[in-house]
């Protein structure tokens, strides 16, 4: 796959919906009522973080959920790479992007997004064709006002800001023309998890569908 290839279909993934979860998932037992209920809130484009043991698992059981695209973030090694293709991940997500990091996901045909939080970090990832990119960390990186900056120049690029995103402030990031989407963890906040509160999670998805439209 080349870049280009998989920038695009980043772009499609992160067009699904205004909001892409980024689940930390404890335990795997949880994750298929988990993305059921994010799904039927209209969030189809699902982020399993690799930062606990249960993560592998988790995309695997979300794998089998009808409508949802399961994706891997976190990704820092072609290791990283192979499992979440091997568990059944259909996209993968960096906190940066490095040579090894890119040749990996395109030897494997998983479309990268790749993460970038100055110009010169997306015009390194523009050059080598990747279109779609994540701004991270969003709010410690400057924010809204520093991603409509950054857009001015390189429009060429759009993002989906992550790290300290809210429902506060999510509607600032998606009014700007390089913001496809945002990723955030609050709608999937652990005490609902641990809780089983999947009714919960539904209404907390199906308003966030609702950002920026």
């Amino acid at each position: 796959m080349t870049p280009q290839e998989a920038s695009k279909q980043a772009t499609d993934i992160c067009r699904l919906a205004p909001v892409v979860p980024v689940l930390v998932v404890q335990d795997a037992s949880t994750a298929g009522a988990l993305a059921t209920a994010l799904v039927a809130g209209g969030l189809p484009a699902l982020e399993v973080t690799l930062r606990t043991p249960a993560a592998l698992d988790a995309i695997r059981e979300m794998a089998r959920i009808p409508g949802g695209v399961v994706g891997a973030g976190t990704l820092l090694t072609p290791a990283d790479v192979l499992a979440a293709k091997e568990a059944g991940a259909l996209f993968g997500v960096s906190p940066g992007a490095t040579d090894r990091l890119l040749d990996a996901c395109e030897d494997a045909d998983l479309p990268l997004l790749p993460g970038a939080a100055s110009a010169t970090e997306a015009m390194r990832l523009l050059e080598r064709g990747y279109t779609m990119q994540k701004f991270f960390p969003a709010e410690a990186a400057g924010g809204a006002a520093a991603l409509k900056a950054i857009g001015a120049p390189i429009p060429q690029v759009t993002f989906c800001p992550t790290g300290g995103v809210t429902p506060t402030n999510a509607p600032v990031y998606l009014a700007l023309p390089n913001t496809v989407c945002v990723g955030g963890s609050w709608v999937a906040p652990a005490n609902m998890v641990n809780a089983g509160d999947w009714a919960g999670i539904e209404a907390l998805a199906r308003d966030a569908s609702m950002l920026g439209r």
